[in-house]
């Protein structure tokens, strides 16, 4: 298969090594100079120092290469959320879609799959998704994803495309729940984060955090309209654990650092890398507050972010909520 990875951060350059081990994939890169020194010393510098990139992975600065290239297979979008209208805007017309990217649009509050439908009506669309580390993809160790969309070809592209060894793809035609449970579990993640970084939490507090970060992530995903059992799969609670407690979460790395006392932008610059969570969570809160969704942790990550309470004051305003009885989808 042919396969045109447009994006050549940390996660679309993971997915072109595991990739091309048996198909022909290019990786394109927006930054010529990149691209360059990618093809030059075979390794991403940038964003994955640590590995390096297969002589079968291709790099190009030319997009219309890469498009090109793909005509008859697979084109992957592996930008940030940011990018990804236009990405689909400017894809040939007939061309199928397939992102990697988790999270709301900042302005609109669109998840990927209604950007789809805004900009390209009727063309088949879907996402790659799940609990994965783009370093331990490129590394290839044993990771399970998910595919979801509601075109049975794309999804069948997509396995053909990245299930191997290593990597395990599933596939689901829920693309609401999947989309919004990699896209809140960042949110999550930040929160988990500043529990951690504050010693006198302790783990029964992440655990309490985690299994009430998935009630939010449920609620949400069932007012828009996806399927319960979704978030008890691979992009609900198996993304949540990992992102909200794996040591190379970034989205972890923002909560932790929050609650050392560091300024959102220190904290930001420390990263290096972008961290969907912080970029989402006022959308995600805008959202769910216009369906009549409530979502305390979720609203508590955003007054620390937005520096109206302090890290500590969140966890006691959570604390200290009225008791209620218990359910998966219950607030």
């Amino acid at each position: 298969m042919r396969i045109a990875l447009l994006g050549a951060g940390a996660w679309g350059t993971a997915l072109g090594i595991a990739a091309a081990a048996r198909h022909d994939v290019l990786l394109w890169a927006r930054d010529a100079a990149q691209a360059a020194a990618m093809s030059r010393d075979s390794c991403n510098r940038r964003y994955l120092p640590e590995v390096l990139l297969p002589a079968a992975l291709r790099v190009t600065a030319s997009r219309d290469e890469a498009l090109a290239h793909a005509q008859g297979g697979l084109t992957v979008i592996a930008t940030p959320m940011a990018g990804l209208r236009e990405q689909l805007a400017t894809l040939p017309d007939e061309r199928a879609a397939l992102w990697l990217c988790k999270g709301f649009e900042a302005g609109s509050g669109a998840l990927g799959h209604e950007i789809s439908r805004q900009v390209r009506p009727g063309r088949p669309c879907g996402v790659l998704s799940g609990p994965s580390f783009a370093l331990e993809v490129a590394r290839g160790q044993p990771t399970a994803l998910v595919a979801a969309s509601g075109d049975a070809a794309l999804v069948a592209a997509a396995v053909e495309a990245f299930h191997g060894d290593a990597l395990r793809v599933y596939t689901s035609s829920d693309i609401i729940g999947v989309e919004v449970g990699g896209a809140v579990k960042n949110v999550l993640a930040i929160a988990t984060g500043i529990v951690d970084g504050m010693p006198e939490a302790g783990l029964n507090a992440r655990a309490a955090l985690i299994t009430r970060g998935l009630a939010e992530i449920t609620r949400l995903g069932l007012a828009l309209g996806a399927r319960a059992e979704t978030f008890m799969g691979l992009s609900g609670l198996g993304d949540l654990v990992l992102t909200a407690t794996g040591e190379l979460s970034r989205n972890r790395r923002v909560g932790l650092l929050l609650a050392a006392g560091q300024a959102l932008p220190d904290v930001l610059d420390a990263l290096g890398h972008v961290a969907e969570g912080v970029l989402s969570a006022a959308t995600v809160l805008a959202r769910a507050r216009a369906l009549g969704v409530e979502m305390p942790i979720t609203e508590a990550v955003v007054e620390v972010l937005e520096g109206r309470v302090a890290p500590a004051q969140a966890m006691a305003r959570l604390m200290g909520r009225q008791a209620r009885a218990e359910s998966p989808t219950g607030s």
